[in-house]
């Protein structure tokens, strides 16, 4: 099995869409490798698999080996920077174009999610972050199974559950969560995603969705709360332009001052900034932010073993 070298699997679920998964599983593997941990994301979302576009290599292709796939290499470990290797497998690798649409049956994508479990060759891995589609089917209960049956005990360590503030959301995620006791998935714990709005422009971060939704239903679920993440447009523009991330004075985010120096402000802001973007994430408001969600989450695993 391909997952024999892995210590750690973790699942990024929730039963909502659009409430950023994806965006949450980028920054835990980023800050995960910041802390020099090797770490792999298997994107399963199997009709609208973003994870290539969250890291700007839509256009890359994995090697096909004897017996299964070679995951595509983000970037190497740089142990002099204390930096973790970073290495993807999705889908939209193997589809002829970016706009190609998955139009399969459960069957199949019960068969492809099994697939990806057993022939893509991770190597050594410290984690495994598996980013699911919205809500509880198919592929969800063939992971849940697989992993359940497959993995060994010390390997699973469950599932970091993402929601947004509304309660249109959380209603959502409730089931997800009761999808998880049902089928014997452990939580690690919550993280409100979408909780205030970083302007670029000011220091304001404002609450345009409310907030302190995904704590409530942690706590009426006896779950972990892990933390809240606002909307930052400077990681978006990271992603989508490579630009590093840069803040006008006076920006603070949960009391920490995140502005830019203004040394810095002028070389932070060329898009032809060749540093990779594990790099560039460094300055961007919400590292420190999922740096301490990524921190608690070791700690939970450790409690585990």
């Amino acid at each position: 099995m391909s997952l024999a070298k892995i210590k750690h699997i973790v699942l990024v679920l929730s039963g909502k869409g659009g409430v950023g998964k994806s965006s949450v599983t980028t920054q835990l593997a980023l800050s995960l490798s910041l802390a020099g941990h090797s770490v792999g994301i298997l994107d399963i979302d199997l009709t609208g698999p973003s994870i290539p576009r969250m890291f700007a290599i839509e256009d890359a292709k994995v090697t096909q080996a004897p017996g299964g796939w070679l995951p595509t290499t983000v970037h190497e470990a740089d142990p002099l920077n204390g930096i973790g290797s970073l290495r993807i497998m999705s889908l939209g690798f193997l589809l002829p174009g970016r706009g190609d649409a998955v139009v399969w049956r459960g069957p199949k994508k019960t068969a492809m999610v099994r697939q990806f479990l057993s022939d893509v060759f991770w190597d050594e891995l410290d984690y495994l972050l598996i980013d699911t589609p919205p809500g509880t089917s198919d592929e969800h209960i063939s992971l849940a199974e697989t992993l359940l049956q497959k993995a060994r005990p010390d390997q699973f360590a469950g599932a970091v559950v993402v929601t947004t503030p509304q309660a249109v959301a959380t209603a959502d995620v409730r089931k997800e969560l009761n999808f998880c006791s049902k089928t014997g998935i452990r939580v690690l714990g919550v993280v409100e995603n979408m909780s205030g709005y970083v302007c670029p422009n000011c220091s304001e971060c404002t609450n345009i969705f409310s907030s302190g939704g995904g704590e409530v239903m942690a706590n009426d679920f006896n779950v972990r709360f892990l933390g809240r993440i606002p909307i930052d447009p400077q990681f978006l523009v990271l992603i989508e332009t490579g630009r590093r991330p840069q803040y006008p004075e006076g920006t603070v985010i949960n009391g920490q001052d995140i502005s830019t120096p203004a040394h810095a402000a002028g070389s932070q802001g060329e898009v032809t900034d060749p540093a990779p973007l594990v790099q560039k994430y460094r300055d961007c408001s919400l590292a420190p932010l999922f740096g301490a969600i990524t921190a608690d989450v070791i700690s939970v695993v450790g409690q585990a073993n």
